[in-house]
């Protein structure tokens, strides 16, 4: 089903029968993904006054709790209430769900130990942007290497890549609103909560950026080209700072 989509002076078509999702599904099971340090999320049956909520177990309807943390469970979109005093959630402050996205595919440096994702991987990937004319509003960062174990790994304790934070700067600063990671966050493991890039893609506290958001733990299939999308970013209406989230991209023709 070919579409044409009419978006920001710009019309371009797109396949709606052929959408990319890139988020990780949250499953009740060890082997589900996790980080910051947290047990896998628990789905269970409703139990109480001869009821149970398990069709398998006699009930009448499937009807189970569901325990979890957004940021460590899965695919998840955060404001810049994730880093504020004050309590902003994500479901208020992000209000359109459809962007022009920049793929990208990065192989961080290696900087004193870490995998960093620097100011100048990010300048280069951008400049390519520039030359067709992508003007994104999103981008989407696949590290390298790539590959099918980032759907069940577990990220505790392992340091995972991040953003520099003048790469976030950088981001911030070409006017990109949305970026995505496919690591726990753009940030190090460990930096003594800091949070650098947190807060300059943001611009907290200077001059907050309200509309825009954070999502990480996605994972970009391998098969799926650098390029320019169009980005659906959809997630659950929780007032919460961050929600599971499903973002999803299309090849625009």
């Amino acid at each position: 089903m070919i579409a044409s989509i009419e978006h920001n002076g710009e019309t371009f078509e797109v396949d709606l029968l052929a959408p990319i999702d890139i988020s990780i599904e949250m499953q009740p099971s060890p082997e589900s993904v996790s980080a910051w340090y947290l047990d896998a999320l628990t789905i269970e049956p409703v139990k109480g006054g001869g009821f149970v909520g398990a069709v398998n177990q006699g009930g009448s309807v499937n009807f189970r709790n569901i325990a979890f943390n957004p940021h460590g469970h899965g695919t998840h979109t955060e404001c810049l209430g994730h880093i504020t005093p004050e309590v902003y959630n994500v479901n208020e402050h992000l209000k359109t769900f459809f962007f022009k996205a920049e793929l990208i595919s990065v192989l961080p440096e290696k900087i004193d130990g870490d995998d960093v994702i620097t100011k100048s991987q990010i300048e280069k990937a951008l400049i390519n942007s520039v030359r067709s004319n992508a003007n994104p509003e999103a981008i989407v960062i696949r590290t390298l290497p790539n590959d099918n174990s980032k759907i069940n790994k577990h990220y505790s304790n392992t340091n995972p890549a991040f953003i520099s934070e003048d790469a976030a700067l950088t981001i911030r600063n070409r006017g990109i609103k949305h970026l995505l990671i496919d690591t726990p966050s753009v940030d190090k493991e460990n930096d003594d909560g800091k949070l650098l890039a947190h807060h300059a893609f943001w611009n907290v506290p200077a001059n907050p950026r309200f509309n825009c958001s954070i999502t990480e733990l996605i994972y970009v299939p391998e098969e799926v080209p650098d390029g320019t999308y169009l980005l659906n970013l959809s997630f659950a209406s929780f007032n919460n700072d961050a929600s599971p989230s499903k973002p999803v991209l299309y090849s625009i023709k």
